[in-house]
């Protein structure tokens, strides 16, 4: 009997087990790397949101320094707008105030302009009734003079003040400012020898203007002459407060004319002190006479700086004018003093509101 022959088969049951076991083989790789996979990008993931946090983070502190940087920005705007505004302001004061300047300026040239007309109108009429007076003026009457005084003719012969009174004071401003005519030469006079200093032209018509004042006195009245600067004092030693008899005392006046030619001119000139004066004799002068060339520079105390203004002057001699008595005719000679424009018409003025009279001299007076 003949071998039955065996047929091959590829799906055997072995086969089946082979493929089925390499099937399962490759799901469970693919499962190892499914679940690797998710690891990984739950990782990923979380990362991620880790980075989104910090960058969100980040985004908010932008924001809020964002919010803070517009804020300063409008703090600044607003403040340049302020600064702007207040720039026009004080542009606007200063040219208000360059036109009150500029105006103030061409008030004080237009005054003086004025002041300079009036002042040679006044010197021409007192020239004119300096020479009326002259012609006018008799040996009888010149006889009648306490003390003689020498001079060329009759040019010395004042006018226009009333000589007479039964009581007449002589105020002479003997501060350093009578040495000149100029500040310059004021402050350089003031440095030299005592026989150059008093040999000032101006300081030198001071003393023949006193001079010559004591010289009219009439031979019935009562005198006195006072010395001021920061001080007060008489010409005649040991007659404080005291009236002196022109009649008796014309040697006296003599040996203190002599004295006050050794006279160091110096300090500041105090119109309170003078004025004090006035108001101290007793019985009250009806006859002032004021030597003086500017306005007051010490008040009723002594100063606390050495440099004073103009204005300040004025404010010293207006309130020094309020302690006057009332019904004193107050004369005034003044020598002007470079630099101090405001003292002729203060002393013209005051001469107008207490009766006196008003002379500022020529240069060859007296």
């Amino acid at each position: 009997m003949a071998r039955r022959q065996r047929q091959f088969n590829v799906f055997s049951l072995s086969f089946l087990d082979i493929m089925s076991c390499g099937f399962g083989a490759v799901i469970l790789f693919f499962m190892i790397i499914s679940a690797q996979i998710a690891v990984e990008t739950q990782d990923t993931v979380r990362e991620d949101s880790a980075e989104i946090e910090r960058l969100e983070a980040r985004v908010a502190s932008s924001d809020r320094h964002l919010q803070r940087l517009r804020d300063a920005l409008a703090g600044a705007i607003e403040q340049r707008a302020g600064s702007r505004a207040e720039a026009e302001e004080l542009s606007a004061a200063v040219e208000d105030a360059r036109a009150r300047m500029s105006e103030q300026e061409r008030t004080e040239i237009e005054r003086r302009e004025e002041l300079q007309r009036l002042q040679a109108e006044l010197r021409e009429l007192q020239e004119e009734a300096q020479r009326l007076a002259e012609e006018a003026m008799t040996r009888e009457e010149a006889g009648r003079q306490i003390r003689a005084l020498q001079g060329d003719g009759d040019r010395a012969y004042l006018t226009g003040m009333r000589m007479g009174g039964d009581r007449v004071l002589i105020l002479v401003d003997v501060s350093t400012s009578m040495l000149d005519e100029t500040l310059v030469n004021v402050i350089r006079r003031r440095n030299m020898p005592f026989e150059r200093k008093v040999a000032s032209r101006k300081w030198q018509r001071v003393l023949a203007t006193i001079d010559w004042i004591t010289a009219q006195i009439p031979p019935t009245s009562q005198f006195q002459v006072y010395l001021f600067n920061d001080e007060v004092r008489p010409l005649i030693e040991g007659t404080e407060g005291t009236w002196l008899s022109a009649s008796d005392a014309a040697g006296r006046l003599d040996e203190a004319m002599t004295k006050a030619r050794e006279l160091d001119p110096g300090g500041g000139s105090s119109l309170h002190a003078a004025f004090g004066v006035i108001r101290d004799l007793s019985p009250r002068a009806d006859n002032v006479y004021l030597i003086t060339d500017s306005l007051p520079t010490v008040g009723d105390s002594p100063p606390t700086r050495s440099l004073i203004s103009g204005r300040e002057r004025v404010r010293l001699f207006e309130l020094a004018v309020r302690t006057l008595p009332t019904n004193v005719p107050l004369n005034i000679i003044l020598f002007p003093l470079e630099g101090d424009p405001r003292a002729a018409p203060a002393y013209w003025d005051l001469t107008l509101r207490t009766g006196g009279t008003f002379l500022s001299p020529t240069e060859d007076w007296p």
